[in-house]
């Protein structure tokens, strides 16, 4: 197995000092090392933001697109091509705003795809409003008033429409983090990691100390099977601590599983297609 550094990019990074997106960044690499996965091999998708900036500083295939838009893109390619291993990369403003429709049908299609969230509760690219995932009231250099919609749960949400794979990950565990996206990356079917970052310039409140002392990773009491258990643990806050690893695991039928042309094994981008073939189709409407 070649050194993580295969993966690396000779370029500068635009994110502040102290940003959770350079550990998230490192543990990517990473866990793809320890998977053994080669550059060409991996497929990373991004929309807008920040957190979208990652797959420019790292060597695998990457796909930028509009903010929050980046799961149709990443579910196309894994449809077509399957041998990738796909990987989506968008900040919680991306993913639960802006792509809240798009996470949503994701969860229902189960391609075999790993989105991972970079959740510091601001649009750190834009300047830190809040994002869906920031606390009722709290100010913000977006909303000097106070927050006024409830924060979004994503990982409630995620279970709730039994997405088959549900995890929380905090940059402040790295070890603990590499094996999560490992697991995600491995899984067959949607995996889903809310990653618990800092924002040190725009979040003043959840900082990384702030962090270290309410997260808790579950335990082996926990049976991720268990929806219900699960589902409480997504509930869990700042009073009972705050659970990191993986939530909820179910294993179900993918995207591909459930369409026999694709089930047959026969990769779409190996096929011959002609589109010319169509016109047998278009020539009743002319």
């Amino acid at each position: 197995m070649t050194s993580p550094r295969r993966f690396d990019v000779q370029e500068e990074r635009a994110w502040c000092p102290g940003c959770g997106n350079y550990v998230l960044l490192a543990c990517l690499k990473e866990a793809l090392h320890r998977l053994d996965k080669q550059p060409h091999e991996v497929l990373i998708c991004s929309g807008i933001g920040q957190a979208a900036k990652l797959p420019h500083y790292i060597k695998v295939n990457c796909f930028n697109g509009l903010h929050g838009r980046s799961l149709p893109a990443a579910c196309a390619a894994k449809i077509v091509n399957p041998a990738l291993a796909v990987i989506v990369s968008t900040g919680d403003g991306d993913s639960y705003g802006e792509g809240g429709n798009h996470f949503l049908h994701a969860i229902r299609r189960n391609v075999d795809i790993a989105h991972f969230v970079h959740n510091n509760g601001v649009y750190g690219l834009t300047k830190g409003q809040a994002s869906p995932t920031m606390d009722l009231g709290r100010s913000t250099p977006g909303q000097a008033g106070g927050v006024r919609s409830d924060p979004l749960n994503p990982l409630a949400l995620a279970i709730s429409q039994d997405a088959g794979f549900v995890a929380r990950g905090f940059t402040g565990e790295r070890e603990h983090l590499i094996e999560l996206m490992k697991a995600a990356i491995d899984y067959r079917g949607y995996a889903l990691v809310d990653i618990l970052q800092p924002c040190p310039v725009y979040n003043k409140v959840n900082t990384l100390q702030w962090y270290k002392e309410r997260v808790r990773p579950l335990g082996g009491e926990h049976d991720p099977a268990d929806r219900l258990a699960a589902f409480a643990q997504s509930l869990e806050g700042d009073d009972g601590g705050i659970p990191i690893g993986v939530i909820y695991r179910k294993d179900k039928p993918t995207f591909a599983d459930r369409l026999s042309h694709l089930a047959a094994g026969a990769a779409l981008v190996d096929k011959a297609l002609d589109p010319r073939a169509a016109r047998v189709f278009m020539d009743p409407f002319f």
